[in-house]
């Protein structure tokens, strides 16, 4: 039995389709697999729970998660939250949110603008000389004659707070200031404790007395 000859155009589109695939092999690098279909951003969004329980965790905080801070790394918190030295004022208020961020307020707002006030005093006596003779306990007479170890011109409290010491008839103003010394040097950061004792006057009133510096 005869067939009849193949159409020549039939054969001639097979030639050409069978060129146009071998063109697009060779363009393929060696041992590379044509790209695979991305999946579909929901395709892991349900997972196995045994799975999802294994997996390892990261020591970053997740949003929504509270993470304390051990007390001892509390210094070096502030640290690196404090502005560079040489800012001026216009870091002291930087200064003075790391002090309420690392340690919240503990005491009424009667103690604290009170411990507050007396804390500022006692640290420009102690730096210029200038009110000593207000705390005859702290600055004793042989103490009046001193010359103060920092100018009055350049002195500035650039942040203070005033927080319990250990027990709610104890307390501690924790300053930090910036002066200028009788060398000239001028140093900014410089950080000052007072205490305080909480104690009775003969009316019944309380009142919180400094403790001198030993």
């Amino acid at each position: 039995m005869t067939t009849n000859p193949r159409s020549p155009r039939l054969l001639v589109l097979c030639t050409i389709t069978l060129a146009v695939a071998g063109v697009a092999l060779l363009g393929i690098p060696h041992g590379q697999e044509p790209p695979v279909p991305k999946a579909s951003p929901t395709a892991h969004a349900t997972t196995d729970p045994s799975l999802a329980a294994s997996t390892p965790t990261t020591d970053q905080p997740t949003v929504g998660t509270s993470v304390s801070t051990p007390a001892a790394s509390t210094p070096a918190v502030l640290e690196s939250a404090l502005p560079p030295h040489g800012e001026g004022p216009a870091g002291d208020a930087t200064i003075q949110k790391a002090l309420e961020a690392a340690w919240p307020p503990d005491l009424s707002s009667r103690d604290a603008r009170e411990l507050l006030a007396s804390g500022r005093d006692l640290l420009r006596a102690d730096a210029t000389g200038i009110g000593r003779a207000r705390w005859p306990a702290v600055f004793p007479a042989s103490w009046q004659g001193l010359a103060p170890a920092f100018a009055t011109a350049r002195f500035r409290i650039q942040a203070a707070i005033a927080r319990r010491d250990g027990s709610p008839d104890k307390a501690v103003v924790h300053l930090v200031w910036a002066g200028t010394d009788r060398g000239g040097t001028f140093t900014d950061g410089r950080i000052t404790d007072w205490h305080f004792t909480r104690t009775t006057t003969k009316k019944g009133a309380s009142t919180w007395t400094p403790k001198p510096h030993t």
